[in-house]
């Protein structure tokens, strides 16, 4: 890649990370104040239940148009000097989808019961709870549909900020909301307190758009509602999104398989599976798909201008800063996933020890899959710059198989546990057979510079993880974990002391990660106006 490109990437990823932490903390923050109000029980589960419909709409129409569609083909509009051609095909896109989509949750409305039923296993005396939620979830998919419009489009001229901001305000707000809301909903419909949460999401998706629409603005936006079938752009979007629509239906249905197996257990457990996956999804979703979604319009104007070879390298890019954060990630979250669970979860007792038990577990077993979950953010991303959408897709489709194979055969030895498992077995399958198309597509990738970027981030993990072994147990041995400062204590020193070995073994292997990492940090703190970012600074402008 170009220094100047190179570091446009790295600045915006560096923006997505921050927002994506303070987001993740903001998460978090909601989640303990749920279960600690309402333990990790029915209500839990009920509501963690009631997002799967809305999602799964949200996703196979919207979502996965976003990447493989939108951002490609309005890039290259923009690249090709045909910004006016861009925004007629964004205008029929928007105007089919946002019609499907209306007609859909209007339906899901009107059929929520017997679709609860078909995804999870709740006794027909539970089924009211679930059943308000999911409808109140409906209209937080229209406003996240539109929102996602705004966000491609915003990312295509490579403005990541205000996107980046609204995904923060979505969780203040459901915060916010359930906080305040929950002792007057409770009062007048008692048993549906929970309700607060789902009414705080509908209001935050709607303010995650609103923050968008004053950049969306200024780049130019125009919008005249059609449905002109006719349309080039639209066409060559619906042509790569078909795939991406049946490869997403297909993953739907391996959560629908997943929720309906967990539900089955006892009551709880679904809540404690998605605690562990939340925190597996903190280092992806902070590093792995920030660095992915940073580098994506880049690749999609290189791979325009039949730049591959300038592709391939921020690829290579892409992937080995990924694994050089998400390799300590992983081994960090596996000695502290019990510390860490404690810490932030046990205040009320609503929260038992067992319940950190069981959600450390399952972490155990996402933790395996943390990495090749990371690395083919960017290997599909490769396929989708191409505007290939059909080869991701059915290799994914495949992948899908085995985690639906798995599942099913773990989860009566193993409980929760073999979900978990499952889970990470299929997404080594998806890595290494995606990995094995695309090098077959472009050729290679730098995999010598990749090989070299594992071996020593791995030595750099083994000493780091034998010294935060080290660090558990004579914090056991001499603080115990009964009081939440020694546990705070215990986490602290863990994570610190762990980061501070792994960048120092990192610096003295002279890794270029970490390097460009610093370099960059570096050359922002000596800028002569580097006091205040601003979203400008994440543009190519």
């Amino acid at each position: 890649m170009e220094t100047k490109e190179q570091g446009l990437v790295i600045r915006a990823a560096g923006l997505l990370m921050v927002v994506q932490v303070l987001s993740r903390v903001l998460g978090y923050a909601r989640d303990v104040v749920m279960v600690n109000i309402f333990g990790a029980d029915f209500a839990t589960d009920a509501w963690n239940a009631a997002f799967l419909i809305p999602d799964t709409l949200y996703q196979v129409l919207i979502g996965g148009a976003i990447g493989s569609a939108l951002i490609p083909v309005f890039s290259s509009y923009i690249n090709n000097d045909q910004v006016e051609e861009g925004w007629k095909a964004n205008s029929v896109f928007s105007s089919w989808f946002m019609l499907i989509l209306t007609i859909l949750l209007l339906l899901s409305c009107i059929f929520t019961e017997p679709l609860l039923r078909l995804i999870t296993d709740f006794g027909a005396e539970e089924m009211p709870l679930p059943i308000a939620l999911t409808r109140i979830t409906l209209v937080q998919a229209f406003f996240m549909a539109i929102s996602a419009i705004a966000t491609g489009l915003l990312q295509s001229y490579k403005h990541f900020f205000w996107p980046a901001v609204g995904s923060l305000l979505y969780n203040i707000v459901i915060l916010f909301c359930g906080v305040l809301l929950v002792g007057p909903i409770e009062a007048i419909w008692p048993g549906y307190g929970i309700a607060s949460f789902s009414v705080g999401v509908v209001v935050g998706a709607f303010f995650t758009l609103v923050v968008q629409l004053p950049m969306l603005k200024k780049v130019g936006f125009r919008f005249c509602f059609s449905l002109d079938r006719h349309n080039q752009g639209m066409r060559k979007m619906v042509k790569l999104l078909l795939p991406v629509v049946i490869g997403l239906s297909v993953t739907k249905l391996n959560i629908f398989v997943t929720q309906k197996l967990a539900t089955g257990l006892e009551d709880g457990i679904y809540t404690l599976l998605l605690t562990a996956n939340r925190f597996m999804q903190l280092p992806l979703g902070v590093f792995a798909v920030s660095i992915a979604t940073a580098i994506f319009p880049s690749m999609s104007a290189q791979a325009a201008q039949g730049q591959i070879e300038e592709m391939k390298g921020s690829i290579s890019m892409g992937v080995r800063n990924i694994l050089f954060v998400l390799l300590p990630s992983s081994v960090g979250l596996v000695l502290l996933r019990e510390p860490i669970i404690r810490l932030l979860y046990e205040f009320s007792g609503q929260f038992t020890p067992a319940d950190t038990t069981a959600a450390g577990d399952a972490l155990f077993y996402y933790c395996l899959g943390l990495v090749f979950y990371g690395t083919v953010t960017v290997f599909i991303r490769g396929f989708y710059a191409m505007q290939d959408t059909k080869t991701p897709i059915l290799v994914s489709v495949a992948c899908i198989a085995v985690n639906i194979i798995f599942s099913l055969l773990l989860v009566g030895p193993m409980g929760h546990c073999g979900l978990a498992l499952a889970y990470s077995l299929a997404g080594l399958v998806q890595c290494l057979a995606t990995l094995f198309v695309l090098r077959r597509k472009i050729g290679p990738m730098g995999l010598r510079s990749i090989l070299t970027c594992v071996s020593k981030t791995v030595f750099a993990c083994l000493l780091m993880g034998i010294v935060v072994w080290g660090i558990i147990a004579a914090s056991d041995t001499l603080l115990g974990v009964n009081s939440k400062l020694s546990q705070l204590l215990q986490v602290v020193l863990g994570v610190g002391v762990g980061v501070s070995v792994f960048f120092v073994v990192a610096w003295l292997l002279e890794m270029d990660e970490l390097e460009t990492l610093a370099g960059r940090l570096v050359s922002k703190l000596r800028q002569k106006n580097g006091d205040d970012l601003n979203e400008e600074e994440f543009t190519d402008e």
